[in-house]
C-alpha cells in the first residue's frame, strides 16, 4: 500500500511524512510545487512527485499507483475550496481507495472566519465517490511561539479571548495521529475531533510561559477590533490579522474546547506538553 502526503514540504505536511517514515510500514509519496524543497525526503526514499492544488492534470498524474491521501489543508485563503476539490476529484479518477483531510473542529458549527474554506471542503468531500475521513485538527500550540520572544521581553501576552480556553497540541502530535490514519484501517467515514490534554485559557498559558521563561509573563485581554489593529501594526495584513482576532473570539466563546479524546486515541498517549514546545522554541 502506498500512501501520498499533498503539501508535504510545508510545515504539517514535512512531520507527516516523518511520521511516515519512523512508522517506515508503507512506500511514502511526497506532493509538492517545490520538489527542491524535499531534497532531503528523497534521499531517504520518499518519492517526490509534482503538483499544485491549481492543476488538476498533475495531481491525477501524482496520485496514480497511490492508496491512500492524506490532503493537507493549503494556505491560499478565498482559493482553497476550488483547489481542495481538485485534490478530490484527481484522487477519485486515480482510484485512491481512501483521502483524508486536515479540517478544524467542530466544522458543522464553527463560526470562524478561518473555518469557512475547511465548510465548503467537507461539503465537497461528503459527495465523494471513494472513502473520506475528517482530521479536524485542534489549534497548534506552535501557533503561539511567534509571538514568543516578545511576550517574555515584555511581560504581556496579549489576545482577545477573555476566559475561553483552547485545546491545543503540538504540530507534531497531529502529523502522528495523520499517519496513524494513513497506515492503520477502520477509518474510513470517521470524524475526528482532535485537541491536546491541556485545555488552557491565555491566562493560563501566559504562566506556562512564565514558569518557562523564568519571568513573569501575564495575560492582557483586549477587545477584538483592537487586538486585529495590534496585529496589523506589527506587521500581519488586514485579512489575516481580522481572522486571527475573529480565532481568539472564538476560543472565548469555546469553539476550540475539544474534549473528545481522539487524537489520544490516534496516538495511543497523551499529547505533548504546551511547555515541551515553549521549551522548544526558545532553545
Amino acid at each position: 500500500m502506498t500512501v501520498a502526503v499533498t503539501g508535504a514540504s510545508g510545515q504539517l505536511g514535512r512531520l507527516v511524512v516523518e511520521a511516515l517514515l519512523k512508522d517506515g510500514s508503507q512506500p511514502v509519496v511526497a506532493v509538492v510545487r517545490d520538489p527542491a524543497k524535499v531534497a532531503d525526503l528523497a534521499a531517504r526514499g520518499v518519492e517526490v512527485r509534482v503538483a499544485s492544488y491549481d492543476d488538476p492534470e498533475a495531481l491525477e498524474r501524482a496520485f496514480q499507483g497511490v492508496d491512500r491521501v492524506l490532503l493537507v489543508s493549503g494556505n491560499e485563503f478565498t482559493k482553497r475550496v476550488a483547489q481542495h476539490t481538485n485534490v478530490l476529484r484527481a484522487a477519485e479518477r486515480a482510484g485512491v481507495k481512501l483521502l483524508a483531510y486536515t479540517s478544524i473542529p467542530q466544522a458543522g458549527r464553527n463560526p470562524l472566519i478561518l473555518a469557512q474554506e475547511h465548510i465548503g471542503t467537507e461539503a465537497a468531500l461528503a459527495g465523494a465517490s471513494i472513502p473520506t475521513v475528517l482530521l479536524r485538527n485542534g489549534w497548534y500550540w506552535e501557533n503561539y511561539t511567534g509571538g514568543l520572544a516578545h511576550a517574555i521581553e515584555t511581560g504581556v501576552l496579549y489576545g482577545a479571548a477573555g476566559e475561553g480556553k483552547v485545546s491545543g497540541a503540538a504540530r507534531a502530535d497531529y502529523a502522528e495521529a495523520a499517519a496513524r490514519v494513513l497506515t492503520t484501517d477502520g477509518h474510513e467515514g470517521k470524524v475526528y475531533e482532535l485537541g491536546g490534554d491541556e485545555t488552557l485559557s491565555y491566562a493560563e498559558l501566559a504562566q506556562v510561559i512564565s514558569e518557562v521563561a523564568g519571568k513573569p509573563v501575564r495575560y492582557q485581554d483586549l477587545p477584538q477590533a483592537d487586538y486585529a489593529a495590534a496585529l496589523q501594526g506589527a506587521g500581519l495584513d488586514a485579512g489575516y490579522a481580522a481572522a486571527l482576532a475573529d480565532a481568539d473570539a472564538g476560543i472565548a466563546d469555546g469553539i476550540l474546547a475539544v474534549d473528545s479524546g481522539d487524537l489520544q486515541r490516534l496516538l495511543g498517549r497523551p499529547s505533548t506538553p504546551v511547555a515541551e514546545v515553549l521549551l522548544a522554541a526558545l532553545s
